[in-house]
């Protein structure tokens, strides 16, 4: 715990929002086809309604945790009577689809490194390279991400290292030249830099 906090200290910046905050850890979680289902429901939802949504879900199983041929036979009609929008029910099923015809299990993916997995699942109609950073993060424990186009982070970073952010592409770069110092711990950076953002 005390090596990424060491580490991303030694930016001072960063090291004042350390300071205010406790250390954090990161969680593994099993079935990651379903967490990229969760993932693709939770898109540009508040924290709340998702868990509210994936509980629906989950209900249309009898609360077990389905397996990508128990989502892929469900119709959509089905799940868009679970609250998603027609988009992300077929995103569901896209992602339900692929991991059956890919034979992807956790076990598979596990072995594979950060941009194999983004490489791979970015091939799925409705997965862009944020949802399977997430995915990264959240699920398989990745220490070393870094949510260049996430909101939260652009605007801690932009506050905390005073960027400018009228030009999009010239402020990402300077987002990435800060994180790469960050390295190999910027999944922890942008946790505490979302804590920031949700306390300021």
């Amino acid at each position: 715990m005390s090596a990424y906090i060491d580490h991303l200290s030694k930016d001072s910046r960063l090291r004042k929002v350390l300071a205010d905050q406790d250390a954090v850890s990161l969680s593994r979680h099993k079935n990651i086809p379903l967490r990229l289902c969760a993932s693709i429901m939770s898109q540009q939802l508040s924290t709340k309604v998702a868990k509210v949504i994936f509980h629906r879900f989950l209900s249309l199983y009898g609360g077990d945790e389905p397996t990508p041929e128990q989502i892929a036979a469900t119709p959509p009609e089905t799940l868009r009577g679970i609250g998603l929008s027609n988009a992300k029910a077929q995103y569901v099923l896209n992602v339900a689809q692929f991991c059956m015809a890919h034979k992807l299990t956790d076990a598979k993916l596990k072995k594979m490194t950060d941009e194999e997995i983004i490489d791979l699942l970015i091939e799925i109609k409705g997965v862009g390279r944020w949802t399977v950073e997430m995915l990264l993060m959240f699920t398989l424990g990745r220490e070393d991400v870094f949510a260049v186009d996430d909101y939260g982070i652009q605007v801690a970073m932009k506050n905390i290292y005073k960027l400018d952010d009228s030009n999009k592409k010239e402020f990402k770069a300077a987002m990435q030249k800060i994180a790469t110092k960050w390295s190999p711990y910027r999944t922890y950076a942008c946790l505490h830099l979302w804590q920031w953002k949700d306390t300021e």
